[in-house]
């Protein structure tokens, strides 16, 4: 398994990074909106992605709604990774097309459980 975790902030890149690191899963990072979509081009593998919703160059709902348009059936699994979610805010995000909603600061158990890991 490949997962990209994306987050303009390297602290909250860390914690998620570390943990699928110490379960064996294949991790790539990126810190914005842009390099995340340059990485998933270059990285057809790639069926998994922790993308931070509010980043500052392009919001994680821009980048998911291009990976949906740019790899459309191809079985992706973005789980969108904020600080913040209100309940109307979380029905817009999984609106956007993510498959998952995790909450910061997470936990060990709740990221596998959202990336769907065994």
């Amino acid at each position: 398994m490949k997962v990209l975790v994306v987050d303009d902030q390297d602290v909250n890149r860390m914690l998620p990074s570390a943990i699928l690191r110490k379960l064996g899963v294949d991790v790539e990072e990126a810190s914005c909106g842009q390099e995340a979509l340059d990485k998933m081009r270059q990285n057809p593998d790639i069926r998994h992605v922790l993308l931070d919703v509010s980043m500052p160059d392009m919001s994680g709902t821009e980048v998911c709604q291009t990976l949906r348009k740019e790899r459309d059936g191809e079985g992706l699994h973005i789980v969108a990774y904020t600080a913040h979610a209100f309940p109307g805010e979380k029905v817009q995000i999984m609106e956007a097309g993510f498959s998952e909603l995790l909450i910061k600061p997470i936990t060990r158990d709740a990221l596998i459980r959202a990336l769907g890991i065994d």
